[in-house]
């Protein structure tokens, strides 16, 4: 059953084949993918796709096929731009809710009406700005710029649907109108948004059990259950180790690997962030050297389904390790991965 687990999720998550050719189609397949850290995010992006080089995925990042954002959990997200408002309108409020802790700024409504009004000034007409000149504006306009100020006026601006990503200055992020990004969509019923949502995630993430979707996307417990409700036809139930897997109809059959695969993963990677458990594809002693208890997730190397080591770039050079002393890695498939690595980046290192 492991083995089915590990097979189904590499062609889910599009590591064993591969159906789309734009970051676009498979970030909006994938329902969102994190983007803590943006330069692995666009590997993350890349990996998936039949080909495409770094360079490729900032081209639509800059033209606004796909936006950064904090849509989930909170924390960051590409989303693509056509799917960005029914998502802030499903999980808006949850991302407001997850910084009402911060008390000690003593943030009034005011204060908010007056940061969304500077925004919309400064940004309109597609006037990007990254984060320390809208701290200057702030400060200018009476408005608390720490850091701590910035990223709380930052977020709800986000979650209302005032602003997202804009083009990249240099190799700095920037803010622009979403209403300038994202072009405007049909209103659907939050049923429909939460249908819409379990559905892409299940299509991309399966195998899965009821408590990752909540994990991955910040949902109610009750929202959630509704949601894996509202697709039950089209959905398989599953237990491995006495715990319910949800597999979509998709993958209704067996998925035997033809061949081995093996991948450097980015760092805060789907493939594994984006459960509760992970047990089924990272043993459990492993789990310090993928990721720590500070939610910071690391490079990893997968073979055949399974995490097997860490890798990172030194200079043109990989630094590879695998953390099972008996494994010998196949020497075709590591120049494989290496080469396509390489292939990613090579736009961008001219």
């Amino acid at each position: 059953m492991n083995t089915i687990i590990k097979n189904i999720r590499l062609t889910s998550h599009q590591l064993s084949e591969h159906k789309f050719d734009t970051p676009k189609e498979l970030i909006s397949w994938m329902g969102a993918i994190q983007a803590q850290d943006f330069t692995m995010a666009k590997w993350a992006i890349a990996i998936r796709l039949k080909s495409c080089t770094e360079q490729e995925v900032e081209d639509a990042f800059n033209r606004g096929d796909f936006l950064r954002t904090h849509i989930m959990r909170p924390t960051w997200h590409f989303v693509s731009s056509e799917d960005i408002r029914w998502l802030l309108k499903l999980t808006g409020d949850r991302i407001k809710l997850a910084w009402k802790y911060a008390k000690d700024l003593k943030i009034e409504e005011q204060d908010l009406i007056k940061c969304y009004r500077l925004l919309e000034k400064t940004l309109r007409d597609n006037n990007h700005q990254t984060k320390e000149e809208i701290a200057k504006l702030f400060e200018q306009g009476g408005l608390g710029a720490t850091p701590r100020h910035i990223y709380h006026f930052m977020m709800w601006a986000e979650a209302e649907g005032i602003i997202c990503s804009g083009s990249l200055k240099g190799e700095k992020q920037t803010y622009a109108l979403l209403d300038e990004r994202a072009p405007q969509s049909k209103d659907i019923s939050k049923d429909e948004a939460l249908a819409k949502l379990a559905r892409r995630y299940l299509m991309s993430h399966s195998p899965a059990t009821l408590q990752d979707f909540i994990w991955w996307s910040g949902l109610t417990i009750r929202d959630c259950r509704h949601a894996f409700g509202l697709i039950e036809d089209e959905l398989i139930k599953d237990y491995f180790d006495s715990t319910e897997l949800y597999i979509h109809n998709t993958y209704k059959d067996n998925i035997p690997l033809e061949d081995e695969i093996l991948h450097f993963l980015p760092a805060y990677d789907e493939y594994l962030i984006s459960y509760k458990n992970r047990t089924n594809v990272l043993d459990l002693k492993h789990y310090p050297k993928a990721f720590n208890n500070y939610g910071t997730f690391k490079p990893v190397i997968l073979y055949n389904g399974h995490v097997m080591g860490n890798w990172k770039s030194k200079g043109t050079d990989l630094d590879v390790t695998f953390w099972h002393d008996k494994f010998k890695p196949n020497k075709k498939l590591l120049t494989q991965a290496e080469m396509k690595l390489k292939h990613y980046k090579k736009a961008t290192d001219k």
